[in-house]
């Protein structure tokens, strides 16, 4: 194994690792706060990535060139902003049932 492949791996597995425990800080959080395991912060999470997946090749052509850094940033506060929505929605539809 080249230092270049090895690079690679060791980039792979922060990105993973800091995806895991960007779930579990969450799941902590709202355990800490709310005394009960919320699973759904697990499905907000999905949806935010599939939002970025489907947005980045719609608005990333509008972003060309020197703005395509902007592009990225565009994408990550649309699809924050509707995970926001997401977790808006889901929080008063579990305060109506109680």
């Amino acid at each position: 194994m080249g230092l270049t492949e090895f690079a690679q791996q060791l980039i792979n597995g922060l990105s993973l690792g800091a995806f895991y425990a960007l779930i579990a800080l969450g799941y902590t959080m709202v355990y800490g706060i709310l005394r009960f395991i919320n699973f759904a912060h697990g499905d907000v999470f999905m949806l935010g990535a599939f939002c970025g997946y489907y947005l980045t090749p719609k608005l990333m052509p509008h972003f060309t060139g020197a703005l395509a850094p902007m592009g990225v940033v565009v994408v990550l506060l649309v699809t924050m902003a509707i995970c926001a929505l997401i977790g808006i929605v889901i929080a008063l539809c579990g305060a109506a049932q109680n």
